[in-house]
C-alpha cells in the first residue's frame, strides 16, 4: 500500500520560505554587528530572531527571478532595482510609522535621500544572482527532503505556530516603537 504524501500548499511553502530567510537575515545581521561592533547587537525590528525585510525580499524575488530564465547579468540587475526600491519603501514606510530609520546611507556616494545607496544597490544585484543561483536552490531540496520525513499536519501546525507568534512579536515589538 502507497501511502500518499500531501504537498505543502504554495503559501505554505512560501510562509517557510519566509522565516528561513527572516532568520538568515537576522543571523547575517548580527553577525555583521559583530565584526564591524565587536559585540553581539539585536538586530531588527522585532524581539525575535527575525528580521523581515529579509523574508519578504528573498520571497519577493523567488517570484521575480523565475521569470529571468537563468539570465545572470539580468538577475542582477532585476535584483538590484527590485531590492533597491523595496529598501527605499520600506525605509520610508518605518519612518512615517515610527519616526525611527534603521539604516542612514546619507553619507554614502550616491544615495537617495539616505534610504539607498549605489553601492548597496550594486551589493544587492550581487547578492540576488547568488541567493537564486546557490542559496535558494540549497534550501528549497532541504525543504523537500524535510517536508518528505515530517507529517503534513505537523508541518502546518508549525507553520501556524510561527505565523502566530510573529503576528505577536510584531504586534509588541509595534507597541514599544510607538511608546504606546
Amino acid at each position: 500500500m502507497v501511502l500518499y504524501k500531501k504537498k505543502l500548499e504554495k503559501i505554505q511553502k512560501f510562509t517557510i520560505y519566509f522565516f528561513i530567510y527572516s532568520f538568515l537575515g537576522w543571523l547575517l545581521e548580527v553577525i555583521f554587528a559583530l565584526f564591524v561592533l565587536g559585540t553581539f547587537v539585536k538586530r531588527g525590528f522585532l524581539y525575535g530572531p527575525l528580521c523581515p525585510i529579509y523574508g519578504f525580499g528573498a520571497v519577493l524575488l523567488i517570484f521575480v527571478l523565475g521569470k529571468t530564465n537563468g539570465k545572470k547579468a539580468l538577475e542582477f540587475f532585476v535584483s538590484m532595482i527590485v531590492f533597491s526600491i523595496f529598501e527605499y519603501f520600506v525605509s520610508y514606510i518605518l519612518e512615517m510609522a515610527f519616526g525611527l530609520r534603521w539604516w542612514d546611507y546619507t553619507n554614502d556616494f550616491l544615495n537617495l535621500n539616505g534610504r539607498i545607496s549605489i553601492a548597496y544597490s550594486i551589493a544587492w544585484g550581487f547578492i540576488g544572482v547568488i541567493f537564486y543561483e546557490k542559496i535558494h536552490p540549497r534550501i528549497e531540496k532541504w525543504l523537500k527532503k524535510l517536508n518528505n520525513k515530517i507529517n503534513y499536519n505537523i508541518e502546518s501546525i508549525i507553520t501556524a505556530i510561527l505565523v502566530i507568534l510573529t503576528i505577536v512579536d510584531f504586534v509588541f515589538s509595534t507597541i514599544k516603537y510607538l511608546h504606546i
